[in-house]
């Protein structure tokens, strides 16, 4: 009589199947492949320079063979479209990036070491955390210049305190964990505990804090660019939106479908996330 073999799951294969039971987090990532494949595969296919004065401005959605109308240029709102979505999503991910980068490095530090460590930078942290977070990286654009770095810095330094504190509590509960002690009663030195022990514990609350970044980012820029904060020789989004807002009770499209392209993308971003935090979460998957 042979003895039943136990299967164990691989983590991140039982991560994947209840990421893809989530009906709402697979319609997300569908939803945000195709926006990918608008944005990056449709340039090639429609070439037509985003700037370029193609017809009489202000022509409705579908007329003149322009799917999108034009803007208060003449310029194609479609090619617009196209290339805005690069630069949007370019400025997301850096500056969700540059977020995680200084959250993760505040939080860690204030997890591991406690004390006057901890006391320092969480009230480092409580007081960018106070500031109105438009208004600060409006006061950066305006002192350093409307260029795309410019923005995508303001917009990354003033929105990475909730990744330092989701860290700092990750690193509170797993630096009390048993194969932490043992890693740290066999000599290990603080640096390796911190990157290569604790932090890769930390990894999925973070992941999930970081790709809901990303759409933030975007509803940020968008926001400068509406208020004329971005660079006007760069073509996004919020850009379009920025350009065009004087005219919005002449013709709302030129305003209303860029509008409706950061909700499409910042709703995707969203159920992602939401399938991530539910994958991720071991009491989620147990639940």
């Amino acid at each position: 009589m042979t003895e039943p073999t136990l299967q164990v799951t691989h983590p991140l294969r039982e991560m994947a199947t209840m990421f893809f039971r989530n009906y709402t987090a697979v319609f997300g990532l569908i939803l945000l492949i195709a926006i990918l494949i608008f944005t990056f595969i449709g340039p090639l296919v429609y070439q037509i320079d985003p700037f370029e004065m193609v017809w009489a401005p202000f022509t409705q959605p579908g007329q003149d063979e322009y799917l999108f109308g034009t803007d208060y240029l003449g310029r194609d709102i479609l090619a617009a479209m196209m290339a805005g979505g690069q630069v949007s999503m370019a400025i997301g991910l850096a500056a969700a990036i540059i977020s995680v980068v200084i959250g993760v490095t505040v939080g860690a530090f204030a997890g591991y070491y406690g004390g006057w460590v901890e006391e320092v930078l969480m009230r480092f942290t409580e007081f960018f955390q106070v500031l109105p977070t438009l208004l600060f990286s409006m006061v950066i654009v305006a002192l350093f210049g409307a260029s795309l770095v410019t923005v995508t810095f303001a917009i990354g330094i003033v929105s990475w305190t909730a990744v330092a504190r989701v860290t700092r509590s990750e690193f509170l509960r797993i630096r009390e964990l048993e194969y932490v002690t043992a890693a740290r009663s066999g000599s290990a030195k603080d640096a390796y505990l911190i990157f290569r022990v604790i932090l890769p514990n930390a990894l999925p609350p973070i992941i999930v804090q970081a790709n809901l970044m990303v759409g933030s980012a975007i509803l940020f820029e968008a926001a400068l660019s509406f208020l004329g904060l971005s660079d006007p020789n760069v073509m996004s989004w919020g850009q379009v939106i920025g350009s065009n807002r004087p005219y919005i009770l002449d013709a709302g499209f030129a305003v209303a479908i860029p509008g409706f392209a950061i909700f499409l993308t910042v709703l995707a971003i969203s159920l992602i996330g939401d399938g991530l935090n539910d994958a991720l979460n071991p009491k989620l998957r147990q639940r």
